[in-house]
């Protein structure tokens, strides 16, 4: 017996009102990233301020009838009440100390002294120092930095809306404190302490290790305190994180750490110290210097081994994981016709090895001892090459011990001792520093000694994960962060790995300084993220959005550069796009080939 007509009929309107609401769960579910603004958290040390609606001049949101969505992409893509005259650095005038108002005497002292040092190594040098950059170009610095990509629309207008001399030192709060910090942090130390590698099955966890490592940037623990806990590290690579550090290298064939691997990476990591050579035979050369610091000699193939021992007092031992052990160690020397037993020793300042606990509690205090200068300019170097883009010196772990580094380095690694090993202070140093908010331009001709002693900032190529941060971001009007969408984040994760891999992953080199190749340059020419990042898509990409709210064609075209490039066009730019844009027949698709052309010019490449 066949159900009524009526009957029949409910069912299929029922049917029909679940998938429209299902369909509007999802449109309303992809679209949560363009939800109208909170109020923005005030954060320490600074002042509260309020970023609704109002708090950017001259929109005109009360006009424009639509949906909260478009109501706050209106908004974002409206006139700032106070822009930057087109095609100029807007600088600070003299008397703007701006970072040196911090409300921490600590740390505006610690500024004050690395711009001392900095400004008397130039003048000992010869050389002068570039003009300060505007405050655009030193948060687009910051932002590569710390979260690995340039700023949103939503950002920029965020910052128009305070002060200028309160806006890099508000923006650079806010990213410490930001999600995104501490995921891209933990990403490159990640690399740094146990490498880009897989490594060993079932026994090693990467993935493990930089949750543990993002936990500790998000806690803002001490860097001291994280180094002896990797190198003391206890128990199972499941439950104990940070033992992956030792896991990492269990592919040795005898199925236990590798005190040899061991060694080598936190000689590198943890001293600055290139000593692998020593493994095999003595520094013939002289590029290793050990023993003592004012008197420094050859390194020598015992130098090594010694150091490797302490790194022998760790065994794995089933279900207990790795547990301590007495050092036992032995190895061939060169010239020998058997293996003799090798005691612990450091490689330098021996004084400063404790007389009392394990070998590896021992060594651990040691390499984090406040007058072992060498681990703390080792510490800074990799801190610096993030910030700078590229290293201060000739390699982010070539620190010869002995030799005068540079004066910035040596600068910093005392603040980061004197301020008690606090990772974000030294970072707010370093960016509030002269040096990082120099211009990379100047009046005068700029040669390899300019950027050496960093009289001017130094240009660095942007790292392949960099490169696809920039590119994802710049096709949103909002940040995309751990508040956005997840549907969102999971486009962002996938479209980013994918262009890595096709652009090239550079592993544990990331600040080799070689020039673009054929192939990546056609990833970014041909690659479907800019194709998929520019089209249009008047749900998510910005170059549709600027379409549809920008007020004409000029606030197009300086639109389309603060997102992309996070600068004003220069009037000459600003006339020719707006002049192909008013001349084009679809207007849409001129945004998005000047979105196109932006994303592949050497500009958007470059951190400067």
């Amino acid at each position: 017996m066949s159900p009524p007509r009526d009957a029949s009929g409910l069912t299929k309107t029922l049917r029909w009102a679940w998938f429209i609401a299902l369909i509007a769960a999802a449109f309303a579910y992809l679209t949560a990233g363009l939800s109208p603004l909170g109020e923005t958290f005030s954060l320490h040390p600074f002042a509260a301020v309020e970023a609704d609606a109002t708090a950017v001049k001259g929109d005109d949101t009360d006009q424009f009838e639509g949906g909260d969505a478009e109501r706050e992409d209106r908004r974002l893509l409206g006139s700032s009440g106070a822009p930057l005259p087109a095609g100029k650095n807007r600088v600070p005038a003299e008397n703007d100390t701006g970072w040196s108002e911090w409300g921490d005497a600590g740390l505006a002292e610690a500024i004050a002294t690395v711009d001392q040092a900095w400004a008397d190594d130039l003048a000992e040098r010869g050389l002068r120092p570039a003009e300060r950059a505007d405050w655009l170009q030193v948060c687009r610095r910051l932002s590569l930095a710390l979260v690995g990509s340039g700023m949103s629309l939503e950002e920029i207008r965020e910052l128009e809306a305070l002060p200028e001399a309160d806006r890099e030192r508000r923006h650079l709060e806010n990213l410490l404190r930001d999600p995104r910090f501490h995921d891209y942090w933990a990403e490159r130390w990640t690399r740094r302490m146990v490498g880009a590698d897989e490594g060993p099955f079932l026994v090693y966890r990467q993935r493990r290790f930089r949750v543990w490592l993002r936990e500790r940037f998000a806690e803002n623990e001490r860097y001291d305190r994280i180094v002896r806990r990797l190198i003391n590290a206890k128990g199972l690579w499941t439950d104990r994180p940070e033992v992956n550090f030792w896991t990492v290298t269990f592919d040795s064939g005898d199925g236990q750490p590798d005190p040899e691997r061991l060694a080598a990476r936190s000689a590198r990591v943890f001293l600055g110290l290139r000593i692998d050579c020593l493994q095999c035979h003595d520094d013939f050369l002289g590029n290793v210097s050990l023993g003592s610091v004012d008197d420094p000699r050859p390194g020598l193939q015992s130098d090594f081994h010694q150091f490797a021992a302490f790194f022998s007092a760790a065994r794995f031992d089933g279900l207990q994981g790795i547990r301590g052990r007495d050092v036992d160690y032995k190895t061939q020397y060169l010239g020998s016709d058997e293996e003799v037993s090798v005691e612990a020793a450091v490689p330098y300042q021996p004084e400063l090895l404790p007389d009392r606990g394990s070998p590896r509690a021992k060594l651990a205090r040691w390499m984090t001892h406040p007058e072992n200068r060498q681990a703390a300019r080792a510490a800074v170097s990799q801190i610096a090459a993030l910030m700078f883009g590229r290293p201060i010196g000739h390699g982010v772990d070539d620190l010869p011990l002995g030799m005068p580094g540079p004066v910035l380095l040596d600068r910093l690694a005392d603040r980061l001792i004197e301020d008690g090993y606090d990772l974000r202070q030294l970072i707010r140093t370093i960016a509030g520093s002269a040096p990082f908010r120099v211009s990379s331009v100047a009046e005068f001709p700029i040669d390899g000694k300019h950027e050496a002693a960093f009289a001017v900032f130094p240009l660095s190529r942007l790292r392949p994960e960099q490169v696809a941060g920039c590119i994802v971001q710049a096709s949103r009007v909002k940040r995309l962060d751990h508040d956005s969408a997840f549907i969102l984040q999971l486009q962002k994760l996938g479209a980013t790995g994918d262009f890595v891999r096709r652009f090239g992953d550079l592993g544990e080199d990331e600040y080799v300084t070689d020039g673009v190749t054929v192939s990546q340059r056609l990833v970014m020419l041909n690659g479907t993220l800019i194709d998929e990042s520019t089209e249009w898509n008047p749900i998510l990409n910005a170059s549709s959005h600027l379409a549809m709210f920008a007020r004409d064609d000029a606030h197009a075209v300086e639109l389309a550069y603060l997102s992309v490039l996070n600068r004003y066009p220069t009037e000459r730019e600003r006339t020719h796009f707006t002049s192909r844009l008013s001349e084009a027949e679809r207007r849409n698709e001129a945004l998005e080939d000047l979105f196109w052309v932006l994303m592949n010019s050497s500009e958007f490449a470059w951190n400067h």
